[in-house]
């Protein structure tokens, strides 16, 4: 048994009284995060023309330790608990770290921490300590001290089903100005036993899901596009906000019909990768799952492409799918944590060139997003997304040990057993995924 850190929003109705003290705090929060990033940009301004080894950089330590300073020379900072003054801070830390990982990797479109707006409410974290949590009477309360005394305690009514042990709350407001807590718990999930049986998987846009097994079965899961139902209608609205003028009555009523439609678009995609990945986790016998380590950002990021105008539509279609959707990333760490749950795991390999490669002769072709269907010289006929599944599944296991014999042969005469089209089961709803998964 392992501990896994999973996070449970619940949502709050704060009284004006403690609606006053939460923005109050949130408003010392972002100060502080403001003023700490204009001190790291002014050590960097300092070194930026310095040799490296002569340069000399702020750090979280530095500035945590410069907390006590603060609060006595301006007392007001003294109202937030000090840990959360503290999460401030490794939050600027961690934006920074995120920042210059990026742009190593080579992500050169990556951009530094800005400064927070005082519209937006700063989340207040309590790690570790600072608050108490009443299962009894499903209650929760926070610590500050602020003058005005009120009492930051909220009702919880879903705190029943938090099990596990409380690691970190966090306070937050939604962009529709709804108040929530989250609450972050290590829970016990089982350990991973490798019991010799793997899944292969492959995303994509039109087929969300293409597995096969070591017997060779396929399974296919269609996309339901929720996307393309909404995009047309976000269109209109849109076209229709922007030829009002600016801040206007009007436009605040399209602007709040469009972000009402963009909400369903979201809860829709969201909803659907709920379920299909739950399906899959919980109907298949292989505990291990072996997923193609996509690049979202470099694939829904625009390209110049000289070519017909067919095929760069179809690219262009393809960035559009990719914006803002979720589509992929979101769905890749649902099926992840949900593995983790039940005691399985997700692997991530490269697949750079499986759907440029055949399956069966290995030869590399360029292929457009529009040849859904392989023609290889070899002569085999097969889908392009069961041939990438191969394509992840071979190279997966030629780097696998063998574990109750050799696995890369037991796939490999799975798939002789079939035709040279392989057995496929084609779905669309998440209902008939539990009995196609279990072979």
């Amino acid at each position: 048994m392992r501990p896994l850190p999973l996070t449970r929003k619940i949502r709050i109705f704060p009284t004006p009284q403690q609606e006053y003290v939460l923005w109050a705090l949130s408003e010392k929060c972002r100060l502080l995060y403001n003023f700490a990033l204009v001190e790291r940009q002014q050590y960097w301004e300092a070194n930026r023309t310095k040799p490296p080894e002569a340069r000399t950089y702020i750090t979280y330590i530095k500035q945590q330790n410069d907390l006590p300073t603060i609060k006595e020379q301006y007392p007001e900072y003294a109202w937030v608990y000090s840990k959360v003054l503290q999460m401030v801070l490794r939050r600027l830390d961690a934006d920074y770290k995120s920042f210059y990982a990026r742009w190593n990797n080579g992500d050169h479109h990556a951009r530094p921490p800005r400064f927070k707006g005082k519209q937006y409410f700063t989340t207040l974290c309590y790690n570790q300590s600072g608050f108490t949590i009443d299962i009894e009477n499903k209650r929760i309360r926070l610590s500050h001290n602020h003058p005005s005394g009120v009492e930051l305690l909220f009702d919880l009514p879903w705190l029943t089903k938090i099990t596990g042990k409380v690691k970190q709350v966090e306070l937050f407001q939604d962009r529709r100005r709804r108040w929530f807590v989250a609450i972050t718990t290590d829970e016990t999930v089982p350990a991973y036993v490798d019991n010799g049986l793997y899944q292969a998987i492959d995303l994509g846009i039109v087929n969300l899901v293409t597995a096969v097994n070591l017997h060779g079965k396929f399974v296919q899961i269609r996309n339901r596009r929720p996307d393309r139902y909404w995009r047309s209608k976000i269109r209109e609205v849109q076209s229709k906000r922007d030829h009002c003028k600016q801040f206007s009555k009007k436009w605040y009523w399209y602007t709040v019909k469009l972000q009402k439609m963009q909400r369903k678009l979201t809860n829709q995609l969201r909803d659907f990768q709920h379920k299909i990945s739950k399906c899959i986790v919980e109907n298949t016998r292989a505990n291990t799952l072996v997923l193609g380590a996509l690049d979202i950002k470099a694939m829904a990021r625009k390209k110049k492409i000289i070519a017909s105008p067919r095929v760069i539509k179809a690219y262009r279609t393809l960035n559009h799918s990719l914006q803002n959707t979720g589509f992929l990333g979101r769905f890749a760490e649902f099926l992840t944590y949900k593995a983790q749950k039940v005691g399985k795991r997700v692997i991530r390999i490269d697949e750079a060139y499986t759907t440029k490669t055949c399956c069966v002769c290995g030869k590399i072709r360029d292929r457009q997003l529009s040849e859904r269907r392989i023609q290889c010289d070899c002569g085999t006929p097969l889908d392009r997304d069961q041939n990438a599944a191969v394509n992840i599944m071979v190279r997966f296991l030629s780097q696998q040990p063998p574990v109750n014999g050799e696995p890369l042969q037991t796939f490999l005469n799975g798939l002789h057993r079939h035709t040279a089209l392989p057995h496929l089961h084609r779905v669309t709803d998440s209902m008939e995924v539990p009995a196609l998964m279990q072979g």
